[in-house]
């Protein structure tokens, strides 16, 4: 039988585990959707906003990986923000995440029934993603170490498809497609905007840091290798794709990654690149349902939201019903999901958690690097943030309303917390 208590999770996810869990989280279905929209902002300059995407991920990483090392305990920047800025800090940190990551979580359901629906047309794409949400839920109750291994047969396989789309596309790359190369003009910087999404990712390890074995060292080291290696990837990815089709063809296209090996006139090989966008998006949205149930336990250990959410399977120690609702929530957004949208409004909410991080990072008593790192992470989503209020204002209108209705939540629960 399930029982409530604030007992510890276990600790079983090695070096391995986590940076594949981060690698899960980044290298998905930003690199194979996003890529499209990005050449179609920023031309054949798109490998630019991938470095400069790369380089605001970057110096949160490092802040991030710092925090890690000072709080390795379950919740990530609702954790760091909580206990080195102020609760209310920490719970606006929590609340963006979650919103998020649920509406993300839809989106992915969603993403990975349109690419099963490539191969079978038939389909019903919506039941589709409510039974691939369902699955990976039970999966995740089952236990993280299981989530954790399922996930890295995934990495494994995506990457392995992506460097077969590299290996094969490199030697055809022509020159012609890489012109004009014009890496000043703003569609870059709003490209580099949209990349963010696919990286944010780098450091979803911290919010089930506490599951982590030496965590102290293995969280920070994960964070970095798993950027690395995605920066590694995305940026051959990127040049080979552009090198292939041309910025518009990529642009053109809602698989952008198999439009460009289809190029070479081979019909399996889009197929296998197609199927690579299927692997990408469950791997995601396996990662997505483990970093929401953990930030729910998270908060719910404090009380920021209901109690009920801290409660731990007594067979498999999971936090079961923060499992059952965040998967809920995605299974019920399936049906109403416009993953443009989500995009922008995700990110937007990814770079006010991630700034947050920053800010703790400040106010840590101690620091392994010069504090110029992390206010190189604020300055860089803010502003970040700022741009994307000139090209699109009314993302930032539905970002303050998810915003005001967390602080709303917040007043009321604290008055009602407080004696009478």
């Amino acid at each position: 039988m399930p029982r409530k208590t604030s007992a510890s999770l276990k600790q079983n996810l090695t070096l391995l585990d986590a940076t594949a869990i981060n690698i899960g989280a980044i290298v998905g279905a930003g690199i194979f959707v996003v890529t499209g929209i990005v050449a179609g902002l920023a031309g054949s300059a798109m490998v630019i906003s991938l470095l400069l995407a790369a380089l605001v991920s970057f110096f949160t990483a490092l802040s991030f990986a710092e925090l890690a090392a000072f709080l390795p305990s379950e919740g990530g920047s609702y954790e760091f923000a909580y206990q080195l800025i102020s609760p209310f800090a920490g719970f606006t940190a929590g609340w963006m995440w979650l919103l998020s990551n649920v509406f993300v979580g839809a989106a992915l359901a969603l993403g990975f029934s349109q690419y099963l629906a490539t191969f079978f047309p038939a389909i019903p794409v919506r039941l589709v993603a409510v039974a691939i949400t369902v699955v990976f839920a039970i999966l995740n109750v089952v236990g993280a170490k299981s989530s954790a291994q399922v996930n890295n047969v995934l990495v494994v396989a995506k990457l392995a498809i992506l460097a077969f789309f590299v290996a094969v596309g490199v030697g055809h790359i022509k020159a012609g497609n890489l012109q004009p190369f014009d890496p000043f003009q703003p569609g870059v910087l709003y490209g580099a905007y949209f990349v963010f999404f696919a990286f944010a990712g780098f450091a979803r390890v911290t919010l089930l840091a506490a599951e982590v074995k030496e965590p102290r060292k293995n969280v920070p080291r994960s964070i970095m290798l798993a950027l690395l290696i995605s920066t590694i990837v995305y940026f051959a990815v990127g040049v080979t794709a552009v090198g292939l089709a041309g910025p518009q063809k990529l642009a053109d296209s809602g698989s952008p990654l198999a439009a460009a090996i289809s190029v070479l006139g081979s019909g399996w090989m889009a197929q296998l690149v197609a199927a690579g966008g299927l692997i990408a998006t469950a791997s995601v949205l396996l990662t997505t349902i483990l970093g929401v149930s953990r930030l729910s336990f998270a908060m719910a250990q404090r009380k920021a939201l209901p109690s009920a959410l801290g409660r731990l399977h007594q067979r498999f120690d999971t936090p079961y019903v923060a499992i059952a609702i965040g998967s809920l929530l995605m299974v019920l957004l399936v049906f109403v999901s416009d993953i443009a949208q989500v995009v922008a409004v995700s990110t937007l909410a990814s770079l006010a958690y991630y700034a947050l991080g920053n800010v703790a990072a400040l106010r840590m008593p101690s620091r392994q690097y010069p504090s110029v790192v992390s206010w190189l992470g604020v300055i860089s989503c803010v502003g970040f943030s700022l741009f994307i209020l000139v090209k699109t204002p009314e993302v930032w209108g539905i970002g303050a309303a998810m915003m005001a209705a967390g602080a709303l939540y917040y007043y009321i629960v604290r008055r009602l917390s407080l004696p009478k």
